[in-house]
């Protein structure tokens, strides 16, 4: 299964972003964050992810005569590279696109169920601004966001810390403007 196919799944991504930070789980705690899927439709998921390399066994134990899996991240299988995202077709991106907000608004609905929900306290967010850029500032931006990203990427988990989900979204409302280069001009010279 290719890394678009494998992760363009709202389930699977879900998988995907419990399993960040580091954890080791078995497919019952996996259960127990995404309660709102069966639990054969984990299991299901978990096997997928793992015969594709996303996840990997880091450990098993016997447990009343069954082997207790517990499966870790691999990051580096975790992500669709760049080669592959400039090959999408319109298509792949409506399904990858769709994907990702099902399983955004899945986490959401997630989120908001558990008893003790405050989007106020937790500083919830998900504001949109239409903005008007030319190509430099646009890049400009792009490249500031990576550059405010990137470092809390690589936090660990610890216990002051807890996991947020961050989702930027960003793609252009109207015609590009006269004169922009497109992604293929910008590849080719």
């Amino acid at each position: 299964m290719d890394p678009l196919e494998l992760l363009g799944h709202p389930v699977r991504l879900r998988i995907v972003h419990a399993m960040r930070g580091g954890h080791t789980l078995t497919t019952a705690q996996l259960c127990a964050r995404i309660p709102d899927v069966s639990k054969a439709t984990v299991y299901r998921h978990i096997d997928l992810l793992a015969r594709g390399a996303v996840l990997e066994v880091a450990g098993e134990r016997r447990v009343r005569g069954a082997v207790e899996r517990h499966y870790r991240l691999r990051q580096d299988r975790a992500t669709i590279d760049d080669d592959t995202i400039a090959s999408l077709t319109p298509d792949d991106h409506r399904r990858g696109f769709a994907a990702a907000m099902a399983a955004l608004i899945a986490e959401f609905d997630a989120y908001l169920d558990r008893d003790h929900a405050d989007p106020v306290a937790d500083l919830v967010g998900y504001r949109q601004h239409a903005v008007w850029l030319s190509r430099d500032e646009l890049l400009q931006m792009i490249s500031r966001l990576r550059a405010a990203i990137a470092p809390v990427l690589a936090n660990p988990p610890t216990p002051d810390r807890g996991p947020y989900l961050l989702s930027p979204i960003l793609f252009p409302l109207d015609e590009p403007p006269q004169g922009r280069t497109t992604r293929a001009d910008d590849e080719s010279g």
